[in-house]
């Protein structure tokens, strides 16, 4: 047992051991206990989704599939190709001492005269 003593003292006077071993522990056992954090959120990606019928069953509505993005990359251009970008006007937001509706009063009269 003494031995055992002695040589934990003269290995602990050694940079490495008192330094490098934890360290590489450490990014070891991390690795591994990161791995085990990360492995949870697709766990529960995995989980089943529920269909329309399914949901109307439970009493929940949602909306139709038809509905919602279907629109294509060629729509979508086409109606920013028509959007007029060369005219417009700048218009300042109040600032957070300025009360809101007078800003708004003075930016319409001066946009009708």
């Amino acid at each position: 047992m003494a031995a055992i003593v002695e040589w934990y003292r003269q290995a602990t006077k050694r940079r490495f051991v008192r330094f490098g071993i934890p360290f590489i522990a450490f990014i070891v056992g991390g690795s591994f206990a990161l791995k085990q954090f990360c492995s949870v959120r697709y766990d529960f990606q995995r989980s089943k989704k529920i269909t329309h019928q399914e949901a109307e069953q439970y009493g929940i509505k949602l909306k139709s599939e038809e509905g919602t993005g279907n629109q294509s990359i060629e729509t979508v251009y086409e109606e920013y190709e028509r959007t007029d970008l060369d005219t417009w006007e700048n218009i300042r937001g109040p600032r957070p001492w300025e009360d809101s509706k007078t800003v708004q009063d003075l930016q319409r009269q001066t946009n009708i005269s």
